[in-house]
């Protein structure tokens, strides 16, 4: 037998979790109750359901969400199951009383629904959940409801044929009678599922050997919750000072550690430059991506920047990632169908002559570009990117004036695809076919861009590079020259230094003998350039 012990939020879950309950009952009596309403269908579908979803984000075992009615017929449990599924609750329970419902151990109203009724829910629930795993339980309220025992058996024979996983069998008689006779009968086709809190001298040891599945005591942990704060708040207001209750309440630190603070304090460690310089991320994504063949009728009406990407457009999926690295100043070049690209927190540009321009032309297009990093650092990266935050924590642990990143594990792709790609070449480094190991000293960058061959490349320039103040002024003194100099002469591989990309001023800095260094991957991230990466990338999400 498991047993679930019910909470209305993370903090609940945490607790239930750290004293070896296997599962967590998101229980409707504790939400509505600490939303200070009752337990009556009063609160949505959308607050139980948030509330679920903290709990399950903050455990590791699985939650169990007690969903009243289905929050209205059939329809609603549809949206119900795919909604709770998503969030990644293990189950959802519903109980078999009319819409709007009040709490079963309330006097009064204790109306139950049809068989036909219910059974509709049950078999519109089974068929919205999208995995095996999902499980549908059945609350059986007619002994509640003040029916016989043989209502109840007919109840959950009709349930289980309609497909429920489980059955829930709901008794508030101080010593169980019904459920005890309701179990004798039971033919224990699928799991029975009991609430003690009407009759809690009952042990969990015989509970399972009358052949209960699951326990859930459901509500003690509010109600202890209450008498605890109503025991100290007296005392405070009484005292007049907490120094009398301080012995009895739990420590600061133990909230420190429930909160995860120990955890963050290990992350910024491994991830955050406290006392350096903070990180101002610069997207490019100001093409418009038609030279693509099979993204071609995708492109004709939006930039890549605005490409849904399973619910959520491609920046904002790259300023996630970001944020999770711990860059938050984000600002996003855009060109074509700039009115399209919209993301919160992300401060979006307009390069008016994207069409005509390159790269480098986007960067200088940022406002104030040649302060934009003042002591910061400064991240680019292309705007055609799919990324882990890992991969941008690794690049921003580098101490290098420009750093890139490279992907090592590419090298042996063809070139046959929509465009050629931006391969390195790395001095000193071993051939691209052979294993490396990294010895702390980053490789350093010889040549970088779309005129090396496989044959002599170590690996992929992979989209991001990463600039100190001081690797930020060379690339900015380096544009300045180019551009006073000889703004109609071609740069590196650019017809002219107008449309110069950024691997052409990386190649313009090594050449000017600025040291660029190469941080190594293998894995990562992912360029959608193709169709085949497109729909590569929503496979990736969802799972």
């Amino acid at each position: 037998m498991i047993r679930l012990v019910g909470a209305h939020d993370a903090l609940g879950a945490k607790l239930a979790e750290r004293h070896g309950f296997e599962g967590v009952w998101s229980s409707g009596f504790e939400i509505s109750t600490s939303h200070g309403v009752p337990d009556a269908s009063i609160l949505t579908m959308s607050d139980y359901l948030a509330a679920a979803q903290r709990m399950a984000d903050a455990v590791d075992i699985p939650v169990v969400a007690d969903c009243d009615t289905g929050y209205g017929n059939s329809n609603n449990v549809i949206r119900m199951v795919r909604q709770f599924e998503a969030a990644g609750i293990a189950a959802v329970c519903m109980e078999d009383k009319l819409f709007p419902k009040v709490n079963s151990f309330t006097p009064g109203r204790q109306e139950l629904a049809s068989v036909a009724e219910f059974v509709g829910k049950i078999l519109a629930a089974k068929n919205a959940q999208r995995t095996a795993e999902f499980t549908v339980i059945a609350r059986i309220e007619a002994l509640i409801a003040g029916w016989p025992v043989a209502e109840a058996l007919r109840r959950a024979d009709a349930y289980v044929q309609a497909g429920a996983d489980a059955i829930l069998v709901h008794d508030k008689d101080p010593a169980g009678a019904g459920l005890r006779e309701f179990l004798a009968r039971w033919s224990a086709r699928v799991p029975v599922v009991v609430v003690p809190t009407a009759y809690p001298q009952v042990t969990a040891a015989e509970l399972e050997s009358l052949g209960v599945k699951m326990v859930i005591y459901a509500n003690q942990g509010l109600r202890a919750a209450v008498a605890a704060m109503n025991d100290t708040f007296r005392r405070i207001a009484a005292d007049g000072s907490t120094a009398n209750v301080e012995s009895a309440i739990a420590p600061m630190r133990e909230l420190f550690e429930l909160q995860g603070m120990p955890e963050l304090e290990r992350a910024e460690r491994d991830y955050l430059r406290v006392s350096g310089p903070p990180v101002r991320a610069i997207v490019l994504s100001a093409g418009d991506h038609r030279d693509a063949p099979s993204m071609r009728q995708l492109a004709v009406d939006i930039p890549l920047a605005a490409l849904d990407v399973n619910g959520k457009s491609l920046l904002q999926r790259q300023a996630e990632s970001l944020a999770h690295a711990g860059v938050r100043d984000i600002t996003v070049v855009t060109g074509y169908r700039h009115e399209a690209v919209a993301c919160d927190g992300v401060t979006v540009v307009h390069n008016a002559e994207w069409a005509t321009t390159g790269e480098a032309a986007s960067l200088m297009a940022v406002p104030a570009a040649g302060g934009a990093a003042g002591e910061a650092r400064v991240l680019v990266l292309y705007g055609d990117l799919m990324f882990d935050a890992d991969l941008v924590r690794t690049l921003l642990r580098s101490d290098a004036d420009v750093a890139v990143v490279v992907d090592r594990g590419h090298v042996a792709r063809d070139n046959s695809d929509d465009k050629r790609r931006d391969l390195v070449h790395l001095a000193g480094a071993p051939a691209p076919d052979r294993r490396f190991l990294r010895s702390g000293v980053l490789p350093v960058v010889s040549a970088i861009g779309k005129s090396i061959g496989a044959d002599g490349a170590h690996g992929e320039f992979a989209g991001f590079a990463l600039f100190s103040p001081a690797g930020w002024r060379a690339l900015l003194a380096q544009y300045d020259r180019r551009r006073t100099a000889a703004p109609d002469a071609p740069l590196h591989e650019a017809d002219s230094f107008a449309r110069a990309s950024l691997t052409d001023l990386l190649q313009a800095l090594i050449d000017d003998g600025t040291s660029v260094v190469a941080v190594e991957v293998t894995s990562g991230w992912l360029e959608i350039h193709s169709f085949d990466d497109y729909q590569r990338a929503c496979r990736l999400v969802a799972r």
